[in-house]
């Protein structure tokens, strides 16, 4: 058996990247894409490694005459590298694949260490190595019969997203039979160059060859093996990320904040939104204007305050809307930074509204072991400690700990009376058990005019994408400030689309919180019965735990590599020399597989 890998292509979506090298001396956390596939062919066993060039071949042949790499080389090279596409480089080297067995390879496929000889082990003589496909796939795609025969090969220019359930991408990696190859393959393949041209790809001969009587070719499903074909410089930080050590993938991958679709089977039990909501009419409705969404402006501010307000049941003039309840808390701090004096904040809490104020705030710390406090507790320590403006998220991100209403209403009425301004973000108080709990109520805004209420609906309401925030206060010139900061159309249509359907749906929402406080019980309990893991009380979507016997690092490290689940590590956050981890309360299933997970490391 041999390798042929296809190496002519000019990468020039790498921008500088690939000016003076070729696409795969590329570099993935320090090593080329072809100094890693050599190594993992070498072991292999094979007659010959057949590369093809084209693009900066000189350079590539003398870097891989430095790899020292002890199975022979041959090089072919594609003179018209440049007018050509990868059929044609393939068709250079029609003759080694006549020859034997072969292993095809692109050379800008990245793939985990152990499917190349999965690949070459396989008994059956003809594959396609395919992974499902999922929405950041590119390319070909294959239907697949129920013995992994591939039924048809579809471009990418022609895919049916409404049938993309049924689809698998192709790994651009391939066993073709020597037999296969004579009889079939080479066959179409110069038929296809004569008749076509060269500027397609060589899966066009595949997509052919289906429509014939059993040519033996099948499909080699991947069952979570890492890959990435990397084509741009978004490909290989996603491919830097996946493939980077485990310390630095985990690092890399918080610091992307969000966007985990983009990742391969990952498991998003870090960042918070609701698994029950929204429905699926609701998302049927959204898709069913996506042309206008796409192609029309959307309001001004003006416009989508009124569709927040009748959401809210408020006066428009009480809230302002934001591309989430960051830009809001950016634009409040502001602000408030304008009048000056000491901001209160209490710890551990959601670190974007100290990170926008200005000055040092005076901190209440809740203590362990369950980080919790009342209204009186903040009323006594910051009556001892004065302060100009208090911030309160409730219930608090990452303990979980909740105030209940009567009690807000006290503080509201204890910070007016002081002339405080009492900033509460409600951005999770929909998954609190107490079901009437919100301060957005015009009786209650117009009776504490220094109450400033947040709420993310993204959160609360499971669109994060459409990225939504309200802010309301019956104070009109901060609410005419924060009006005039923000821009005129800081509000896309999807977002706007969103906030004028939303109120069809309240019945479909009240079930779905009802739904979740129910697995939230579940899952707690569940978690409850894991040695090692001491839950914090919580009405939020989240359960803070402490761990006993094992570092938060290694667990989210573990996790993430193991089982490719991503949670949040908390301990450098809180710095009192515990340990303590975050978890996003998901649907039953994927509960349930992260406790399994979890009493894993627990044996």
């Amino acid at each position: 058996m041999q390798a042929i890998i296809l190496a002519a292509g000019m990468g020039t979506r790498l921008g500088p990247l690939t000016a003076e090298n070729t696409k795969c001396m590329v570099r993935v956390n320090g090593v080329t894409l072809i100094e890693r596939l050599l190594g993992q062919l070498e072991g292999l066993g094979l007659s010959r490694i057949v590369i093809v060039t084209g693009y900066k071949g000189d350079k590539l042949r003398g870097f891989v005459g430095t790899l020292g790499t002890r199975t022979k080389i041959v090089f072919v090279d594609n003179p018209v590298y440049d007018r050509t596409n990868n059929i044609y480089s393939l068709y250079l080297a029609r003759d080694y694949l006549l020859g034997e067995d072969t292993l095809l390879f692109e050379s800008d496929t990245i793939l985990e260490d152990g499917v190349v000889e999965g690949l070459r082990d396989d008994p059956r003589e003809t594959l396609a190595l395919v992974d499902k496909y999922e929405s950041w796939m590119d390319g070909t795609v294959v239907r697949l019969s129920g013995d992994d025969g591939i039924l048809d090969v579809i471009p990418g220019k022609e895919l049916d997203f409404s049938e993309a359930a049924r689809y698998y991408k192709t790994v651009n990696a391939y066993k073709f039979s020597r037999e296969f190859s004579g009889k079939y393959y080479v066959p179409f393949l110069e038929a296809y160059i004569h008749a076509v041209g060269s500027s397609v790809y060589y899966e066009n001969v595949l997509r052919f060859l289906t429509m014939l009587d059993d040519t033996g070719v099948h499909a080699r499903r991947l069952d979570g093996e890492r890959w990435y074909e990397i084509d741009d410089l978004q490909d290989l930080e996603i491919a830097s990320i996946m493939f980077a050590p485990p310390d630095g993938q985990l690092a890399m991958l918080q610091g992307s904040y969000g966007g985990y679709w983009s990742f391969p089977k990952l498991m998003d039990s870090c960042y918070l939104v609701t698994p029950y909501y929204p429905p699926e009419r609701l998302v049927e409705e959204m898709r069913a204007s996506l042309p206008a969404l796409l192609t029309q402006y959307p309001s001004g501010m003006e416009r989508n305050c009124l569709l927040a307000a009748k959401n809210l049941g408020i006066r428009r003039e009480y809230v302002a809307v934001g591309n989430g309840a960051a830009e809001l808390i950016r634009s409040l701090c502001s602000y408030l930074g304008e009048g000056g004096g000491r901001p209160g904040i209490i710890r551990p809490t959601f670190e974007e509204y100290p990170n926008r104020l200005a000055g040092e705030p005076a901190v209440m710390r809740a203590g362990w072991p369950d980080f919790s406090y009342t209204a009186d507790d903040v009323m006594s320590f910051f009556g001892d400690t004065p302060v100009r403006s208090l911030f309160l998220i409730n219930p608090d991100n990452p303990s979980g700990n909740y105030i209940p209403k009567a009690g807000l209403l006290r503080l509201a009425a204890w910070a007016e009376g002081r002339g405080v301004r009492l900033v509460v973000d409600e951005s999770f108080s929909d998954f609190a058990d107490e079901e009437d709990n919100s301060l957005l109520r015009d009786g209650i805004l117009e009776s504490y005019p220094h109450l400033v209420v947040v709420k993310s609906i993204s959160k609360s309401h499971g669109v994060p994408g459409v990225r939504l925030g309200v802010l309301a206060g019956a104070d009109e010139r901060l609410i005419s400030f924060i009006k005039k900061d923000l821009p005129i159309w800081n509000i896309n249509s999807f977002g706007q689309f969103y906030l004028q359907i939303a109120g069809k749906y309240r019945g479909d929402y009240a079930r779905a919180l009802g739904r979740y406080r129910a697995e939230r019980a579940r899952f707690v309990a569940a978690l409850g019965g894991i040695p090692y893991l001491r839950c914090l009380p919580t009405q939020a979507n989240y359960v803070m735990c402490e761990l006993a016997g094992m570092r938060s690092a290694d667990l989210a490290r573990e996790l993430l590599v193991r089982d490719r689940v991503l949670i949040k590590d908390l301990t450098p956050k809180i710095g009192d020399g515990r340990q303590y981890i975050r978890l996003a309360v998901r649907d039953t299933k994927d509960n349930d597989r992260l406790v399994g997970f979890l009493r894993e490391f627990a044996r």
